[in-house]
């Protein structure tokens, strides 16, 4: 037998489709070739193997080695393919039995001594082996993230060692059970919070309707530490979600770790941050803020400081609730169902509207630091609201504030109100769902319609009014929207002319 084929993985996107691993050995002058769209990572798995190889005492054979990673238009990378293509040599050079490797998978990279080390994506490529009915062998390092995907034979080793002589039958590796995920995650508490009632009535009504918020207020009145609270108001993950916000992470160069399981991402990336780093990107995409924040909060804080070829790049997502990149060999989908919290100053200086007169900045000067946010991208902003700086009885008050818990209760309260009338949050209701579940009485449709000449509304910014409207009957547990509802709403869009 001079032909092998040793099952792995690749990945696009948060995708990891399947790579034959074939290994073929000619005759010829001493020669180790391997193709199949290879990136340099890949390409020196071959010094990498032949040193594994070497160093743990098998033969590497002297002949012409050829390496295919079939399907050869799809590109390959990282070191993942190291512990196939070992595999494949031995079981071409008849070193093992190629029989054993048929009801496996394999990814690991090597080291010079045979170690194995962890590679990225662990968990995007167990989901799929399960779907394959394969037992996945991985580093021990992997395991734990693997583990995650429930129902998949899970074969950590340690060394290429180890995996040979589970494949000899001589120590069969033992499976890795995953232990039982904590659904406890700590999150900072709202109590910590002085003052600030509106700001915080307004996060709770965002995030039982999974709505994108925008505070504008002066420098220290509390914006970015009420943002850093508002993943801990919202509802707990499902198991489909979290398993989705695991895979998109473990695809990342960061990757994922099982400690985190079930737990909201916040990101909070900085102004200076690129359109790549914000969206994704890459010769071989990877995810960028806005995926990795899937299912969780991204905070943009000094927002009008941000590009604004970045702030435009989050129209598209905040709609679709996903992210394409294309590039000239490739294109990835990503996820990118976040919620947006952005804080911004009413001025350059931040101190605009002060009753102390501190600001000196012309009208001029202020219409164009707020013009940095453009109108269609303010438009898709469901709630904006001033947050002012607090009063001094309030940061001077004795104990603490509503802690996130009892907020919480009520967020779940109303989330769960809605996937039981309706299937989804109300921030992605349909046209026909809003007429549906959105109809209101008389008083409160004069309030609309007065509004909507008043304020000059567009025909998306009144949709969300009234899912915002749906959302506060919600956390109000009424089933019928009223007057009051309405205006709250409308009160959340009354900035709208200031962008």
């Amino acid at each position: 037998m001079s032909l092998a084929t040793v099952a792995s993985r690749a990945l696009a996107g948060i995708d990891a489709p399947e790579v034959a691993v074939e290994v073929h050995l000619g005759p010829g002058l001493p020669a180790f070739t391997i193709v199949g769209l290879p990136d340099a990572e890949v390409r020196e798995a071959k010094d990498r193997v032949r040193a594994a190889l070497n160093h743990t005492r098998f033969e590497f054979p002297a002949r012409r080695i050829t390496v295919n990673l079939a399907p050869a238009d799809l590109p390959k990378d990282s070191g993942r393919f190291d512990l196939p293509i070992a595999l494949g040599i031995l079981a071409a050079s008849g070193q093992i039995a190629p029989e054993a490797l048929a009801a496996h998978e394999f990814a690991g990279e090597l080291s010079l001594t045979g170690d194995l080390r962890p590679v990225r994506g662990a968990l995007a490529m167990a989901l799929r082996v399960r779907e394959a009915a394969r037992a996945f062998v991985l580093p021990e390092g992997n395991a734990p993230q693997a583990a995650l995907a429930e129902g998949a034979h899970i074969l950590p080793a340690r060394t290429l060692l180890e995996v040979v002589a589970h494949l000899c039958g001589e120590a069969p590796l033992p499976r890795f059970d995953a232990p039982a995920h904590a659904p406890a995650c700590v999150y900072p508490d709202f109590c910590e919070v002085k003052g600030q009632p509106q700001a915080k009535r307004a996060l709770e009504v965002a995030a039982a309707g999974a709505h994108s918020v925008l505070m504008i207020g002066p420098p220290g009145t509390g914006k970015s530490m009420l943002a850093a609270r508002f993943a801990g108001i919202l509802p707990p993950l499902s198991e489909a979600e979290a398993l989705e916000v695991a895979a998109i992470h473990s695809v990342s160069a960061a990757g994922f770790e099982a400690a985190r399981w079930g737990e909201r991402p916040y990101r909070a990336p900085h102004h200076s941050a690129s359109g790549a780093a914000m969206v994704g990107g890459g010769n071989l995409p990877r995810p960028g803020e806005i995926s990795l924040a899937h299912r969780g909060v991204l905070f943009l804080d000094e927002l009008p400081e941000f590009d604004r070829d970045v702030l435009e790049a989050l129209r598209e997502p905040l709609e679709s609730g996903r992210v394409s990149i294309s590039r000239a060999a490739r294109q990835s989908l990503f996820p990118a169902r976040f919620q947006l919290v952005a804080a911004m100053n009413p001025c350059p200086c931040g101190h605009c509207g002060s009753p102390a007169g501190r600001c000196r900045c012309t009208p001029e000067r202020i219409a164009r630091y707020r013009g940095r946010v453009s109108g269609p991208l303010a438009d898709r902003i469901d709630i904006k609201l001033e947050v002012p700086a607090p009063r001094e009885s309030d940061l001077m008050a004795p104990g603490a504030t509503e802690p996130s818990e009892a907020m919480r209760a009520r967020v779940l309260a109303a989330h769960r109100r809605q996937l039981e009338r309706q299937g989804v949050p109300n921030a992605l209701l349909g046209t026909r769902e809003i007429d549906r579940h959105c109809a209101t009485d008389k008083e409160g449709d004069q309030l609309l319609r007065h509004a909507f000449a008043r304020l000059m509304l567009s025909a998306r910014a009144y949709h969300r009014v009234l899912r915002v409207a749906r959302s506060i009957a919600d956390l109000a547990g009424e089933t019928a929207l009223r007057a009051a509802h309405i205006a709250e709403a409308i009160q959340y869009r009354r900035l709208d002319a200031s962008f």
